[in-house]
């Protein structure tokens, strides 16, 4: 873990020197009070030297002016730098997470990834620059002042460092605890992160249902752990800080009962050097002391680093290198004895079937059958456990990621807008598509007007995930976006199931013009639409148990025609 942290220092190589140089004049310039002590003490004032006295106060004040501008160098410039490293790192871990797998996603909340790259980076990037400046000024400070010690008196210095053992000892001690506890509260933010982000992006579900008495109460729970964590954490805390604390008291004692005793029984020990001895551990003091208030810090930003790396470690997709890159697909898709399982559930059991560039192949059947599952499985977003998908007969392990998915056009139920503008999100499909392009992909979505009876046109704001538009309007931004993109297969899952009649057929016209020409997959709830479909597929606890044409299906009278005779019923009642 520590070489992978160094290793963001790299490209600040320059500045990171010029600042432990700055911090090393600090630490020097902090030495000099204490010689300058001894110096004016020992000699100057038995001797009533004042010009000297004058001159060294007088060199001491120009010293603490060039530290004054060394301590800004070293403050500004290294927080620059772990600013820069921060930002770096939060790059690296967004780099990352567009690689990850879809399983990943699955299984970890919006809200706590948020937090990694947010509260846990900036503890990182406070580590980044206190950590070198502290151990580095500190420990200067620590040995420095200890060396003079030993010059003016050697046998008082040990009795002074045995207090340092202690302080270790106790630090030690203490330091797992705090460790621990400030783990778990790392935990608890993000779970407080997650739990807010859900309930802000669905208030306007909780207004309809007038449940926010109840998000009130889900909220609570996780502050309430947080309370707790935290106060956890404190306590370890003040335990470490109050024991830590008392050992320097200890110093002090040491200092005044030893001192006293050497200054008796030695003549040599002068009333400056004595002077010079407790400025000079005061000086040895006070870096241990920052030691000691930097463990909490150092808790934060290793615990932060820790978990930004449990993230960058998570394997990303899994694709052969020497996949196929530069191929423009047909369409022709075989599923050829198929089996998928997720979490050592059983999801799809051999399926097999073959759809032929151009076709329209329609996925039916109870909630939960595996329909979406054998969608996701076609852009390679899940890998097969068993069996192969070959796309015109290419195993799609074989082609690249972004050579298979630029040839997929995907139209959901629940449709995903980015905040922006309406031709940020139609042009998405083809980032460098041009006006002309955006114009007619709109058009052929049947959307094109409503577009210009906005003020603002193709620039109107829509909004976090389109919260201004309806849901056909979001359905038509969407599928004008597969126009632009223009792939040669194209998936419906359930595109229109979520519309009222008079938007389903509306948007059924712009979809039924997206599938000419395109291989085609829909996933239909409402079987009505699917009935010109050249087969369909009917999908049953993970398995394909019809296959035909609409009316060989229900010449079967099996579980299509029993699907299809309900929803005919129930629309004739209404």
């Amino acid at each position: 873990m520590f070489k992978r942290f160094v290793s963001y220092y790299k490209p600040h190589l320059k500045m990171f020197t010029l600042d432990m140089l700055a911090s090393l004049m600090i630490s020097l310039i902090g030495m000099c009070y204490p010689i300058l002590t001894r110096q004016v003490f020992n000699d100057y004032v038995p001797n009533k030297n004042v010009k000297m006295i004058v001159i060294f106060g007088a060199s001491l004040l120009v010293l603490y002016f060039i530290r004054m501008l060394l301590r800004y160098f070293v403050q500004y410039y290294g927080h620059v730098i772990g600013v820069k490293m921060q930002a770096k790192m939060r790059s690296d871990m967004f780099a990352h997470l567009e690689k990850l797998p879809y399983s990943y996603y699955d299984e970890h909340e919006t809200g706590k990834i948020m937090s990694r790259m947010t509260n846990d980076l900036q503890n990182v990037s406070e580590l980044a620059h206190h950590g070198p400046e502290n151990f580095f000024i500190c420990g200067i400070m620590v040995v420095g002042s200890f060396i003079y010690l030993l010059t003016i008196n050697w046998i008082l210095s040990l009795v002074i460092f045995t207090c340092v053992p202690i302080l270790v000892t106790i630090s030690l001690i203490m330091r797992k605890k705090m460790r621990d506890a400030f783990n778990e509260n790392r935990k608890n933010v993000a779970q407080i992160n997650a739990s807010l982000e859900s309930s802000i992006s669905g208030i306007r579900v909780t207004k309809a249902f007038t449940n926010d008495q109840k998000e009130i109460e889900k909220f609570e729970v996780g502050n309430k752990e947080y309370v707790k964590s935290r106060s956890k954490a404190y306590r370890a805390m003040g335990a470490f800080s109050s024991s830590t604390n008392f050992v320097m008291d200890l110093f002090n004692v040491a200092c005044i009962v030893g001192g006293g005793i050497v200054a008796i029984k030695t003549s040599a020990f002068s009333t400056g050097d004595y002077l010079a001895f407790v400025v000079s551990v005061s000086l040895f003091i006070s870096p241990l002391t920052t030691l000691i208030n930097f463990v909490e810090q150092y808790q934060d930003g290793t615990t932060g680093f820790r978990r930004f790396l449990e993230i960058m470690d998570q394997k990303v997709e899994e694709e052969n290198q020497d996949t196929i890159k530069d191929i423009s697909l047909q369409g022709n898709i075989k599923f050829d004895h198929v089996n998928f399982s997720y979490e050592s559930e059983m999801i799809l059991k051999d399926i097999s079937f073959e759809i032929k560039k151009g076709e329209v192949v329609a996925l039916v059947g109870e909630s939960g059958g595996g329909k979406t599952t054998i969608c996701h499985l076609i852009p390679n977003f899940y890998k097969v456990t068993e069996g192969k998908i070959l796309i015109d007969n290419l195993d799609i392990n074989d082609i690249c990621f972004t050579a298979l998915r630029k040839s997929i056009g995907i139209v959901q139920q629940d449709v995903f807008l980015f905040n922006g503008t309406i031709k940020e999100n139609i042009i998405y499909g083809k980032l460098d598509a041009t006006d002309e392009e955006i114009i007619m992909a709109s058009k052929r979505a049947n959307i094109y007007e409503f577009i210009l009876s906005l003020p603002n046109g193709f620039n109107t704001e829509i909004g976090e995930r389109g919260v201004k538009l309806s849901g056909g309007q979001k359905q038509r931004l969407s599928i004008a976006r597969v126009f632009l993109k223009n792939p040669p297969i194209l998936i419906l899952d359930e595109a229109t199931s979520a519309l009222d009649n008079t938007t389903e057929i509306l948007i059924q016209k712009a979809l039924d013009d997206l599938t000419k020409g395109r291989t085609t997959i829909v996933v239909a709830h409402r079987l009505s639409t699917i009935k010109n479909a050249n087969r369909i597929l009917v999908v049953n606890s993970g398995q394909i148990v019809e296959s035909g044409s609409h009316q060989e299906l229900l010449n079967q009278i099996g579980i299509y025609a029993k699907l299809y005779n309900q929803q005919f019923t129930n629309s004739m009642l209404e």
